[in-house]
């Protein structure tokens, strides 16, 4: 018997928030329309809330994304403290927690889909990481790191020499010590997330960032010198946003 394979099948696995899971649909609907097929997770709530902001989408370039509804485990969901002195939205902590426990049925999902083709692409927000670490059993699979804040932020954390690329980049004393750190951004908590999520960055082939090269040039030739250094590639394909432009 002979059996039909596609050249290549993409996975979108999203962090389940919002900001999060909206890049990753448009990208998905863009691949989509070189009829590709896209299969796109999410949880069971997330998904479904995915799925509503396909409406009005032209349905011929959506008809090859699939949603998968997975399950994660039962967790907290704290109403927001306004009042934090913090003001990063802690109270979604647990959610992004829970969200680790995806591992086992994405990898149940990429050793389905493997043997349907030829290459097996997997984009991954870059804080979901430790979920799809086990596709380095399959030997057709390549991941790729999606960062959905600028390239700036990115840069900020690359290291020390970046950093003062950026310094040089600007007018002496235009950006403060305090605009260049993340200081009060994130929680103690979020903080080892990032951390703990970030160290599979090193088994993804290269990193897609949501911005493009009109807006942030001069930072994605810093990241691109960076991502040559680990023979990493490196691509802007943004920004995503719901707008359609007219010509």
């Amino acid at each position: 018997m002979v059996v039909h394979k596609n050249k290549v099948v993409v996975v979108m696995v999203p962090l389940p928030l919002q900001g999060h899971i909206n890049q990753l649909l448009h990208l998905s609907r863009h691949i989509s329309t070189h009829n590709v097929p896209v299969h796109f997770i999410g949880t069971v709530i997330h998904a479904s809330r995915a799925k509503l902001r396909l409406q009005g989408w032209n349905p011929n370039t959506i008809s090859t994304i699939f949603f998968h509804d997975l399950p994660i485990p039962p967790f907290s969901s704290p109403p927001p403290n306004p009042n934090s002195t913090n003001k990063f939205p802690s109270h979604l902590q647990p959610l992004c927690e829970a969200a680790t426990h995806l591992r086992s049925p994405i990898t149940s999902l990429l050793r389905k889909l493997s043997p349907t083709t030829h290459r097996l692409v997997i984009i991954h927000d870059s804080l979901m990481g430790s979920v799809v670490q086990d596709f380095v059993s399959l030997p057709n699979a390549e991941t790729y790191t999606f960062h959905s804040v600028s390239a700036f932020s990115i840069a900020l954390y690359t290291s020390e020499e970046v950093r003062e690329q950026i310094r040089n980049l600007v007018e002496p004393n235009e950006l403060t010590e305090d605009e260049l750190g993340f200081e009060g951004c994130f929680t103690s908590e979020f903080k080892k997330f990032i951390a703990a999520q970030h160290v599979y960055a090193k088994l993804s082939s290269g990193r897609i960032y949501n911005t493009c090269r009109v807006v942030e040039q001069p930072i994605l030739d810093m990241l691109e010198t960076e991502a040559r250094k680990r023979n990493k590639l490196l691509w802007a394909l943004g920004p995503f946003n719901p707008v359609n432009f007219q010509r």
